[in-house]
């Protein structure tokens, strides 16, 4: 058994025609939203990039505005019962090839239509109890940031920053007694090497010297 034919769904319906996309770009968006509930399916096309959201999205909320105003439904309580999109007129237009031939181009369209109908009992509980159950948490979060907030900071953390400062201070002390250190013993060994190049030059001369007396 077959079911419903697309123009006797149940529900409040929404429709642009001749949207200038082909049906299956439009269909990849549509799939994101069918069966979800109204909030979830807005939220969803806000944040698609694909160009077909935007205008699925405008669709969307007039289906919601008709089962409002003219069904006397809730917002909160609907879901996307139904969402298709059928193949429209294709233009045909040429361009030129190479040898003298043509081109097709076809530029397609298509027609976009959104249903919405009013969710069941058990799912509607479902939904409240999972939205209560989020604004709680939220609400709980928000309050454990505000406390935060407003709590002084712990003396025990300006006793960890002391403490880093002396280690620090006591390490670049050092560090600067250790290059005081090696700069003086740079300085000695630099004497000690002038002092041995003196005494080699003035025992080379006194060996030139006896050297001549004796000749």
């Amino acid at each position: 058994m077959t079911g419903p034919k697309t123009n006797e769904r149940p529900g409040t319906r929404a429709s642009v025609q001749g949207f200038h996309m082909s049906a299956s770009k439009a269909r990849v968006v549509l799939n994101l939203i069918r069966g979800e509930d109204v909030k979830t399916a807005s939220e969803i096309l806000a944040g698609t990039t694909r160009e077909a959201a935007g205008v699925i999205l405008k669709v969307l909320n007039s289906a919601i505005a008709n089962a409002v105003n003219n069904d006397g439904q809730v917002a909160e309580e609907l879901y996307v019962s139904a969402a298709y999109a059928d193949e429209g007129i294709t233009m045909k237009r040429f361009t030129p090839r190479a040898r003298g031939r043509a081109g097709a181009i076809r530029k397609r369209s298509c027609h976009i239509t959104v249903i919405v109908s009013r969710m069941d009992e058990n799912r509607l509980e479902l939904l409240r109890i999972a939205r209560a159950a989020s604004a709680t948490a939220s609400r709980a979060r928000r309050v454990a940031s505000s406390r935060r907030k407003g709590e002084p900071v712990p003396a025990a953390q300006y006793e960890v920053a002391d403490t880093s400062t002396d280690v620090t201070d006591v390490t670049t002390t050092e560090v600067e007694e250790t290059t005081v250190e090696t700069t003086d013993e740079v300085v000695a060994d630099e004497v000690v090497a002038d002092e041995t190049a003196t005494e080699e030059v003035t025992a080379e001369e006194h060996s030139d010297e006896t050297t001549e007396e004796t000749n």
